[in-house]
């Protein structure tokens, strides 16, 4: 008997963004155009001083470190000194990635999880955590609260993601809340790792260039106690620098771990180039470009959250980041619909989990000429 042909390839889910296609199209048919406050990708200019950095490293005919260049480390320490509250970082327990998205999907694996373990990320949460757990094979398991698993789950938690400011959400965690959850991980064996890439984006209570207090990171020593063991934090400079293009990001913490992690880069060539490593240096050492930027999301937040509200949206947590977490009480893609017939295309809530269903994610991430045109047409239909 011939055998079936061997069938190649990740047993993954279909991208989610796919199903959005009739409601692109749908607000493309707009008159005016369409608005497209769906993905959160920076629209506004590098700073021109990290451009330069960039240029200036580009004679760069050797293989670059895994680990990053000294002086990129030293900066992250500064920026986590400076910015975050965190002293005291070892300049080794650091290191570059190629964004943080390659560095969730694969860093349960990196960590050496395997089938049968599980890794916990919150109900409402970007689907590359869930994605990570299955590329190690491992079991992704949603929940806010590991007391909320059952104890034959909770025997296997090897991993769990914090998201602090959340994405969709936008809600932050408190210092009482990450003590908890790193004493209650610790008591099971996991590693607690913490994606913290909006937090510079904080608002209201959370708005340092406000008077505001600075989003607690997971390596601030209120939550860690003096040990960072076992606790790692991932940021991104896509958001704060603008350099999503860049793939610009690092990983921080558990002293113990980075070795290891280090290690498993190198074997599998995971390294950022030289001129990005040179810009990111730039880019960590200077806030004057970050307030910047983040005055202008603040005048598009301004702009867009009281026309949602006044075309009957509720905005819930939405703390801090590049989203307004919407609701009308109905079910997200009808809220899609209804949002696509006024030519302006948002994020269903489910693609981020069961738990998001009945919202949307409204995104700040466009110009504020085509934000102020999406207001225009909120306030009108409500009118």
């Amino acid at each position: 008997m011939t055998e079936a042909p061997r069938r190649f390839g990740l047993d993954l889910p279909d991208y989610p963004w796919e199903a959005m296609a009739p409601y692109q199209a749908t607000a493309a048919a707009h008159p005016d155009g369409a608005v497209n406050l769906s993905i959160g990708t920076p629209v506004d200019a590098t700073a021109g001083f990290i451009q330069r950095a960039l240029a200036d490293a580009a004679d760069a005919p050797g293989y670059p470190t895994t680990h990053g260049t000294p002086q990129l480390r030293e900066a992250v320490v500064r920026w986590f000194a400076r910015r975050r509250g965190v002293t005291d970082l070892p300049a080794d327990a650091v290191m570059p990635t190629i964004g943080s998205k390659e560095l969730v999907a694969w860093l349960p694996l990196l960590l050496g999880l395997r089938p049968g373990d599980v890794v916990v990320h919150p109900t409402v949460a970007y689907p590359t955590y869930a994605i990570g757990a299955r590329l190690a094979g491992a079991d992704a398991v949603a929940a806010d609260d590991l007391d909320a698993l059952d104890d034959a789950v909770r025997a296997r938690v090897r991993m769990v993601w914090v998201n602090s400011p959340g994405n969709p959400t936008g809600a932050v965690a408190d210092v009482e809340r990450l003590r908890r959850l790193v004493a209650r991980a610790r008591e099971l064996g996991a590693v607690v790792v913490s994606d913290e890439c909006y937090a510079e984006l904080g608002w209201d209570r959370w708005d340092t260039h406000r008077g505001g207090e600075s989003v607690p990171s997971l390596l601030d020593p209120r939550v860690t106690g003096g040990d960072r063991s076992g606790l790692l934090v991932a940021y991104s400079l896509s958001k704060q620098s603008n350099l999503a293009g860049y793939r610009a990001a690092f990983l921080a913490g558990a002293p113990e771990l980075m070795p290891t992690l280090v290690n498993a880069r190198k074997h599998a060539g995971m390294i950022v180039p030289a001129p990005v490593q040179a810009a990111m240096t730039a880019a960590l050492d200077d806030d004057e470009h970050v307030a910047t930027q983040k005055d202008s999301y603040r005048r598009r937040r301004g702009i867009l959250a009281p026309a949602l509200e006044a075309f009957g949206l509720r905005i819930d947590d939405s703390e801090a980041g590049l989203y307004l977490w919407c609701t009308a009480g109905e079910d997200a893609w009808t809220t899609i619909g209804r949002l696509a017939d006024l030519g302006i295309v948002a994020g269903p809530g489910v693609f981020y989990g069961d738990a998001g269903a009945r919202h949307v994610r409204v995104a700040l991430t466009a110009s504020t000429q085509q934000v102020q045109a999406a207001a225009d047409r909120l306030t009108a239909a409500r009118s």
